[in-house]
């Protein structure tokens, strides 16, 4: 361990930047202890203070940047590809989402302290249209809140942790090992959560092409859009007769759902985790008649069935039950492939 912090004393800076920068660009590996490390060597004289500070944050900010224009260029493809990189399907993106939608950029400085966020919420800024200025403001300001609370926090208590590395010195070889183990141990747990919550997730689905033969042949099934508010902006386009309800919103007004009719539940998530979710919540509600959209909103896309503009407006009562959910229906444009191309050119002139 001592040859450690003998490596990190000569190669500070470079091991900070890469530490930082491997941990924001995903990789499940926490640089905390490389900055509280660096932090007991500024405490001791043995580093500068500020170098290591500026190492770690331009690590960051090179990570961060990296995402935030792929998510500009790519956007919830890029969400999507982190979403099943996690180790946590898809809860990681609706929490990034829910934190961005109610703090706005502020979000992007708390994600950095909250495991899981801080990766993801460069690219859904650079998804949402956020200027590179002001997002590179915001995030450096989190960068350097972030490796500065742990480097000051490392300096404050230099002389415990030096007893700490001491101790571990005394192991040898053996704690290289005790942590490789404990990490490797973190994240077959983590993955072992995972598949178990997939597995309980996995249920019958239904097609886009048998859902867009049910709404031909006449039928009137529910159909839910459980995307979050940010994501609903970002793309408004809803599935020919759905309504919006988030999953929280799921959870205060089950009641509404009818049971005695079909309900459908697409989302824009892997794995249709979300819609999933949502389903295994009303099935333990008694709502039996219930199925997630095999691809969600994207393959609903990709087969260019009808879709219609968020409804806002009036209310009108859709269904029965022991409840009944209301539908808001302005004036409707219902989107077919004819006239999507030129729908969207007229927004744009708007």
């Amino acid at each position: 361990m001592n040859e450690t912090l003998e490596f990190l004393v000569r190669h500070g800076p470079a091991v900070l930047f890469a530490a930082v920068f491997v941990e924001q660009i995903g990789v499940p590996l926490p640089a905390a202890p490389w900055l509280l490390a660096a932090g007991a060597l500024a405490g001791t004289g043995k580093m500068s203070w500020w170098l290591a500070l500026g190492a770690a944050t331009t690590g960051s900010l090179v990570a961060d940047l990296i995402w935030f224009y792929l998510g500009r260029h790519y956007g919830n493809r890029v969400l999507s590809l982190l979403c099943r990189l996690s180790l946590e399907p898809d809860s990681c993106v609706r929490r990034t989402e829910n934190l961005f939608t109610r703090y706005g950029m502020r979000g992007v400085v708390a994600a950095k302290f909250i495991p899981g966020l801080s990766t993801l919420a460069p690219p859904l800024a650079g998804s949402s249209g956020v200027s590179a200025p002001r997002f590179l403001f915001c995030d450096g300001l989190g960068a350097l809140l972030y490796a500065g609370s742990f480097i000051l926090a490392g300096r404050l208590f230099s002389r415990q942790l030096e007893q700490v590395f001491d101790a571990l010195a005394g192991l040898g070889h053996n704690a290289l090992g005790l942590v490789a183990g404990l990490a490797v141990l973190h994240i077959g747990y983590k993955y072992f959560q995972r598949r178990r919550l997939l597995n309980e997730l996995r249920m019958a689905r239904i097609t886009v092409d048998e859902l867009h033969q049910k709404q031909e042949a006449g039928e009137q099934p529910v159909i839910l859009d459980l995307r979050s508010h940010l994501d609903l902006e970002q793309s408004p386009l809803l599935i020919r007769g759905a309504l919006h309800m988030t999953m929280d919103e799921v959870h205060l007004r089950e009641r509404e759902i009818p049971r005695d009719r079909d309900i459908i539940l697409y989302c824009s998530c892997p794995n249709e985790v979300t819609s999933a979710r949502v389903a295994l919540l009303l099935h333990r509600k008694g709502i039996r008649r219930v199925r997630p959209l095999l691809g969600g909103i994207d393959a609903w896309r990709e087969r260019n069935y009808p879709t219609e503009l968020r409804a806002v407006g009036i209310i009108s009562t859709l269904g029965a039950g022991s409840g009944s959910l209301e539908r808001q229906t302005p004036i409707q444009v219902l989107v077919t492939p004819e006239n999507q191309s030129t729908q969207s050119q007229e927004g744009k002139a708007k």
